[in-house]
């Protein structure tokens, strides 16, 4: 009964998405909630490294600019249509794909900083590879390409976005579920003890890398569409270490706290810049963004979902308690 009354809670919110644009359609919020969609994706593929299998990345960002700049270049050099879309999908995939799996052979194997660092080295390659290839992706100056005009409805490309999220949700609750989620938790609460169960460790964190590397890839191409424009900020450490925030202030190891993270870290990046204008003390905006990430770890230690549910947990105990259970 507790989770037939989740499902139908969520069920609720996300019909009161769907139908929102028509309610309120502020161009701005309809763009802001966009962006919150896409990194919600994106959060939620760090998490099923960090949260459901314990695997620390600082260069999670190679992957979701992998995506984007494949969605750029497919579509400027073979025009806004469908086919170029899927050509830039199915070449996000593969890449994103084999470069998972090769940085997860070379690094996986050893101890989870060894991973961290690769990570970050490879994605500086790529960046600084993004930087010098000007006559491929114009270097830092960017571009900016046509997507196929029924995307270039904002109301149309809300709902495609919010849709992508709750596809990549309900995959990834299935996945988490599943009795490959299951080893991949028990990989975070104790390695050794799994390995010496005769599981496949290596196998299993690879596989986990290489889903959340293609999951981060296809948030990147669905970030590049919004835009329209692509540079090479999006292999900036900055993109990992906002995805990093979004999952630990949410919620660790909970699917829906990304979610949660990603609406108040881009909710804040967005109010702060505005309060910029107004006056010069929110110039510093990125020292408020800090105090305010302080602040939710020190009154929400296991991220506002974790603390949320462990207060809960503690609540009923009292109630079991009290009935003398």
């Amino acid at each position: 009964m507790k989770w037939e009354k989740k499902w139908i809670f969520g069920a609720m919110i996300a019909l009161f998405l769907f139908v929102l644009p028509w309610i309120y359609d502020s161009r701005s919020t309809l763009i802001l909630i966009t962006q919150i969609f896409i990194f919600a994706v994106f959060a939620m593929s760090y998490d099923l490294l960090l949260g459901y299998t314990g695997i620390i990345s600082f260069g999670h960002a190679m992957f979701f600019g992998i995506g984007a700049y494949s969605t750029g270049i497919g579509l400027m050099r073979n025009g806004e249509t469908w086919t170029a879309l899927l050509y830039a999908l199915g070449i996000t995939v593969i890449l994103c794909l084999l470069l998972s799996h090769v940085v997860g052979m070379l690094s996986l194997r050893l101890k989870s900083h060894y991973y961290a660092m690769l990570t970050l080295a490879f994605t500086g390659l790529l960046q600084v590879g993004a930087e010098k290839w000007r006559s491929l992706t114009k270097g830092n100056d960017g571009f900016t390409f046509h997507i196929p005009e029924f995307l270039m409805d904002r109301k149309i490309f809300y709902l495609f976005s919010l849709l992508f999220m709750i596809i990549i949700f309900l995959f990834l609750y299935q996945l988490i579920s599943s009795p490959f989620g299951k080893v991949l938790q028990a990989i975070r609460e104790n390695e050794r003890r799994a390995l010496s169960l005769g599981y496949q460790v290596v196998h299993y964190k690879v596989w986990a890398n290489v889903i959340a590397g293609v999951i981060a890839g296809l948030s990147g191409m669905v970030y590049a569409l919004s835009l329209r424009f692509i540079n090479t900020s999006v292999f900036a450490v900055d993109i990992t270490l906002d995805v990093l925030l979004m999952t630990i202030i949410g919620g660790v190891g909970t699917l829906l706290g990304p979610i949660i993270g990603a609406a108040l870290i881009e909710t804040a990046h967005e109010m702060l810049t505005e309060l910029a204008d107004v006056h010069w003390l929110f110039e510093r905006w990125i020292i408020l963004f800090g105090l305010i990430y302080i602040l939710v770890v020190l009154f929400f230690p296991k991220g506002i979902v974790g603390t949320w549910n462990e207060w809960m947990k503690k609540e009923r105990w009292k109630k079991w308690n009290r009935l003398g259970l």
